[in-house]
C-alpha cells in the first residue's frame, strides 16, 4: 500500500505524500462506539499547560478500541475497516456471531469477510488473539498485554511488529520493535500480525497547514529567543547559545536521567534497548 505523491504544481507538493488509504472500506463510523473528544491543548487538571506546542486541529471523535480482546472463543467477522484521527493504525469493525460490535487494530492483510476469533481455542491466524503460551516461536504479535486480563498496552502504533523469540518456565520472551528483549507471563494475550499502514511511517506532511490539523502549534528555538525567554537566548549574531541545551526552565534536555527509581519492570528486561 504506497503512499500517493503529488506533481509539483506548488514548492509544497514537491515532497508532500498522503495515504493512499487504500485498506479503508468505509468513511463512516459506528456511531454506537464513539464518544465525545475533550480537547485540553496540553493542559493539566488545573488548566497549566505542561506539553508545548499543543492545540487547535480538527474535531474528533474518539473510538471505543478492544484492546483486551476477551470475547473469548465466540467467532466473528470483519464488517468494515476505517481510519481512526486518534492514532496512526487502521481499525476494524468486528461483528460477532451474538449480534455485537466492537472496534479493533486491524492488521496489514486484513480483508472484509476474515472470520476473526480471540481465547485459547482460536487457530493461529492474522487478527486471532491467543495467550502467549499458545503461539509459536516466530510469530510475528502486536497489542501485547503486560499485565494479565489488564488489554494490550504495547506495539500498537502503524506497522509494528513484535517477535515470540523464547519460552522458559511460565514466561515468554518478546523480542520489540526497539530490539528490547523481555519476559512477558505466558497468560498475557496478544493479537497475531503486523498492524495496519506500515507506510505511515514514509508519509511526508510536507506543510504547516497539515500540521496544525494535526493539533500541533508553532516551535520556536531557544536560540531565537531574547535572554529573558530562555536560557539559550540572546547574543552577538548567530550564537550556538553556550552549554548544554536545556527547556526554557533551565533543565537539561538531553541525557538527563528522569526515572527516580529503579521500578519493579526492570526485572522483566532480559536485553535492554539498543542506543
Amino acid at each position: 500500500m504506497p503512499n500517493k505523491t503529488y506533481r509539483p504544481v506548488t514548492p509544497t507538493l514537491r515532497y508532500k505524500s498522503t495515504n493512499s488509504f487504500d485498506q479503508i472500506t468505509t468513511d463512516e463510523p459506528y456511531k454506537k462506539l464513539l464518544k465525545k473528544k475533550t480537547r485540553i491543548n496540553g493542559r493539566n487538571n488545573r488548566g497549566v499547560i505542561t506539553v508545548r506546542h499543543r492545540g487547535g486541529g480538527n474535531k474528533r471523535f474518539i473510538r471505543i478500541i478492544d484492546f483486551k480482546r476477551n470475547k473469548f472463543n465466540i467467532p466473528g467477522v470483519v464488517e468494515t475497516i476505517e481510519y481512526d484521527p486518534n492514532r496512526s493504525a487502521f481499525i476494524a469493525l468486528i461483528k460477532y456471531i451474538d449480534g455485537e460490535r466492537r472496534y479493533i487494530l486491524a492488521t496489514s492483510n486484513m480483508e472484509v469477510g476474515q472470520k476473526i476469533m480471540s481465547g485459547e481455542e482460536a487457530p493461529i491466524a492474522e487478527g486471532n488473539c491467543l495467550p502467549l503460551s499458545r503461539i509459536p516461536l516466530g510469530t510475528q504479535v502486536h497489542n501485547i498485554e503486560l499485565r494479565e486480563k489488564k488489554g494490550g498496552q504495547v506495539v500498537r502504533s502503524a506497522g509494528t511488529y513484535a517477535e515470540v523469540v523464547a519460552k522458559e518456565g511460565k514466561m515468554v520472551q518478546i523480542k520489540f520493535p526497539s530490539s528490547e528483549i523481555r519476559n512477558v507471563h505466558e497468560n498475557c494475550m496478544a493479537t497475531i500480525g503486523q498492524i495496519s499502514n506500515t507506510e505511515h511511517l514514509n508519509t511526508v506532511v510536507g506543510s504547516a497547514g497539515r500540521k496544525r490539523h494535526l493539533g500541533f502549534r508553532p516551535s520556536v528555538r531557544g536560540v531565537a529567543m531574547n535572554p529573558v525567554d530562555h536560557p539559550m537566548g540572546g547574543g552577538e549574531g548567530k550564537s550556538a547559545g553556550g552549554g548544554h541545551p536545556v527547556t526554557p526552565w533551565g533543565k537539561k534536555t538531553k541525557g538527563l536521567r528522569t526515572r527516580k527509581s529503579v521500578k519493579l519492570s526492570s526485572k522483566y528486561i532480559v536485553r535492554r534497548r539498543s542506543k
